[in-house]
């Protein structure tokens, strides 16, 4: 979900081509690039000439490649959110991690291993994001996108709750929007700004998740 792979490639599908491999690596040098200079220059700061130097590639191949500036930005926070490792969407990769927890306890535990995980990973991001999004339609776009995408992974992570005896009378929509704001990567962010360390950040979203979604 902003949630939700087999941490392990499909065996079934057939092997990239040599084309496709060299089309994902270059995209993945673009990606980068474009993460480098986000982080340190802010999306404002950085732009797709400073992108296509830093990733070796020409400004079209960019565009061929990931898209516009937005669509940079957007690319950067799904390499941040997946990690270095994961070889499919996080959607996915989280379904089966969910799927394989037997209680309402252990999706629980399963989300809360996640928020720290990916917030950890997305949080410098997000503050580009949010920046980004207060002078570029775009990025506002994509991040009203993302937040709406969160909310419907996350009926999907409610209704497999109520599969295991949890919710009570929440319906899966409250409940989601309790994960979605419990798990919120502004809340990580601001908490760990003051102070919290990711272990208090699991412990309250854990704490929260299993009273609220009478998960316990």
């Amino acid at each position: 979900m902003d949630v939700y792979a087999s941490e392990m490639p499909d065996s079934t599908l057939p092997p990239p081509s040599l084309r496709e491999a060299q089309a994902a690596l270059t995209r993945r040098r673009i990606v980068d690039a474009a993460e480098r200079l986000f982080l340190s220059d802010g999306y404002v700061g950085s732009s797709i000439a400073a992108v296509a130097t830093g990733a070796g590639v020409s400004i079209q191949t960019i565009y061929n490649s990931v898209g516009n500036k937005a669509a940079l930005l957007s690319a950067v926070l799904d390499l941040a959110a997946s990690g270095p490792a994961a070889p499919t969407p996080v959607p996915e990769f989280m379904a089966e991690r969910v799927g394989r927890a037997g209680t309402a306890a252990e999706v629980v535990a399963v989300l809360a291993e996640w928020f720290v995980e990916v917030n950890a990973r997305t949080s410098g991001v997000w503050v580009v994001i949010r920046q980004a999004a207060a002078v570029d339609v775009e990025v506002a776009a994509v991040q009203r996108r993302r937040d709406e995408q969160r909310l419907t992974n996350y009926r999907r992570a409610a209704a497999e709750l109520r599969k295991r005896g949890a919710l009570g009378e929440l319906s899966d929509a409250q409940a989601a929007a309790v994960i979605w704001t419990t798990g919120h990567p502004e809340a990580y962010r601001t908490l760990t700004d003051l102070g919290w360390t990711p272990e208090d950040y699991h412990d309250l979203v854990h704490t929260t998740l299993t009273g609220a979604l009478r998960a316990g």
